[in-house]
């Protein structure tokens, strides 16, 4: 399976990720093994999807970085 995911930060913004394996990659995250997320923690994961396909893993992933996935984040997700 592969999984596109959103996590809320301490400073209440959201990252967005994609991952083959959703339990590694949160606690990645967790211990601060991710630059991008180390000095936002303590997180939450909010919302995460899993897909067989990882092309359309990583199109909704995509999607959700842009300004109709941040509407829809924001209004479906979160």
């Amino acid at each position: 399976m592969y999984y596109s995911y959103l996590l809320r930060l301490s400073d209440q913004t959201y990252y967005t990720g994609f991952s083959e394996n959703l339990k590694q990659r949160i606690s990645e995250h967790q211990t601060g093994k991710v630059s991008h997320t180390k000095n936002l923690r303590p997180l939450t994961l909010v919302y995460y999807s899993a897909f067989i396909s990882k092309k359309k893993a990583l199109d909704f992933e995509k999607y959700l970085k842009t300004y109709s996935g941040f509407a829809f984040r924001n209004k479906r997700l979160v």
